[in-house]
């Protein structure tokens, strides 16, 4: 190639300069002779170097062993080679060191070392297991020998490691445990950590719990925060399996302890009894009265001899009332009560009366048939429509009368063993017919 470009470029050059101008100088010529020799030289020079750059290949054999030249039961040691026998005896002495541990299970393992970042725990398995430090922060007080309760992981990872775990140990630990005491009903102890929405978190044996607001005690809360920072004691009332959610109660134990003096209560009452009460809430059938822990019924009739359109109108929230028991029903826990009962009844008080007398009242209630007039408080007599005019077109008491008139009427009949009197108006006038 080399040689060709040579012999082209020189050729050309001269067939170039004969044929382009046949008389020139041939001292001219001599000179293009010189250059185009030292350019083929210079290439002739560049194409050997590159050639002889190229490295040169040494191949090299390795000897190959021969493996049926080797003794495999004799090693370099001596030592011979084991039989079946001895092989399975060898089998079950290393199997017995080695106990069964399942995966996802608790084990009680023994700290072999501690160091700055890991605790190494020996649980009888093939290996030891690794732990972080820092899931150990429960107990500051570990040392070399402990044995501490850890969660079994994975008994060989990707790694082939043995995976524990403190932290999950705890929460599996607690998991159990609350389980056994929601079962049983035990009370158990818990530390408010921190307010949520709707409630309370509760620290319950290293496990987060919910304590709802409506748990909190038996009247409705509204600072949840007073309560942060404190340790108080619980029931479980309710527990998630799959999202492992635990519920708790306040209120369950206050309620658990009313009912327990309501039973005592109840089991020391005798009807008529005099009992000191607070009146808790008003109806317009009656009121609630708070006997410390086991709330009775006082009802409107019972509150006075006298009539009353409603409650508060002769008493007041939080007043402080003495009642006495009417009767009272263990098995629903219901308490009749009354107030009218611990003073004398006005017919046993009221002064003597006859029969031609005449009285005086306020209307209390009206009917079709007649009116009711109050002559003392507790004291009332019925005027008969037929008793109230001469006329004989009588319609109804509500044509002469209504409740809050003061009238006068004479009393027609009395009869204290009943206590019932009967009065009549239009005797205060002369009878037209006669």
């Amino acid at each position: 190639m080399v040689l060709l470009r040579s012999f082209f470029r020189k050729g050309g050059h001269e067939i170039l300069n004969n044929t382009t101008n046949e008389n020139q100088d041939p001292i001219l010529n001599d000179a293009t002779e010189a250059k185009d020799a030292a350019v083929n030289a210079t290439n002739d020079a560049q194409a050997e170097a590159t050639e002889s750059a190229e490295p040169t290949k040494t191949v090299s054999e390795t000897p190959v062993h021969n493996p049926d030249a080797f003794d495999w039961t004799q090693d370099k040691a001596g030592f011979g080679a084991y039989d079946d026998s001895q092989n399975d005896e060898m089998k079950a002495i290393y199997t017995g060191t080695i106990k069964q541990v399942d995966e996802k299970t608790l084990v009680m393992g023994k700290v072999v070392s501690i160091s700055e970042d890991n605790v190494v725990l020996d649980i009888g398995f093939k290996s030891d297991g690794l732990v972080s430090l820092s899931e150990f922060r429960d107990t500051p007080d570990m040392k070399v020998g402990d044995e501490i309760e850890v969660y079994v992981d994975e008994t060989e990872n990707a790694l082939g490691q043995l995976v524990l775990s403190r932290k999950k140990a705890i929460a599996e630990g607690a998991w159990e445990r609350i389980q056994a005491i929601m079962e049983k009903g035990e009370i158990v102890k818990g530390y408010i950590q921190s307010r949520t929405k709707g409630g309370l978190v509760v620290d319950i044996m290293g496990m987060d719990a919910f304590l709802p607001g409506s748990q909190i005690d038996v009247k409705p809360v509204r600072d949840y925060d007073q309560y942060v920072g404190k340790t108080m004691e619980f029931k479980v009332v309710k527990i998630n399996e799959v999202y492992k959610n635990v519920v708790i109660s306040h209120k369950a134990l206050i309620e658990d302890d009313i009912e327990a003096q309501k039973a005592e209560m109840i089991s020391k009452m005798e009807v008529g009894q005099v009992l000191e009460g607070i009146v808790k809430n008003m109806t317009s059938f009656g009121v609630f009265v708070d006997l410390g822990g086991l709330d009775g019924l006082l009802h409107i009739t019972d509150i006075s001899w006298g009539r009353i359109n409603h409650p508060e109108d002769v008493l007041t929230l939080d007043q402080k009332i003495q009642v006495a028991v009417l009767e009272f029903d263990n098995e629903k826990k219901r308490i009749s009560l009354g107030m009218k009962q611990l003073t004398a009844h006005p017919w046993d008080s009221m002064k003597e009366l006859k029969e031609g007398e005449k009285v005086s009242g306020k209307v209390v209630t009206v009917a079709d048939y007649g009116a009711f007039v109050e002559i003392e408080p507790g004291v009332e007599g019925l005027i008969h429509v037929s008793e109230m005019s001469w006329s004989t077109h009588l319609r109804s008491a509500q044509d002469f009368v209504k409740v809050g008139d003061e009238v006068e009427a004479v009393v027609l009949t009395l009869d204290r063993e009943e206590r019932k009197m009967s009065l009549g108006i239009k005797q205060l006038s002369s009878d037209p017919w006669t």
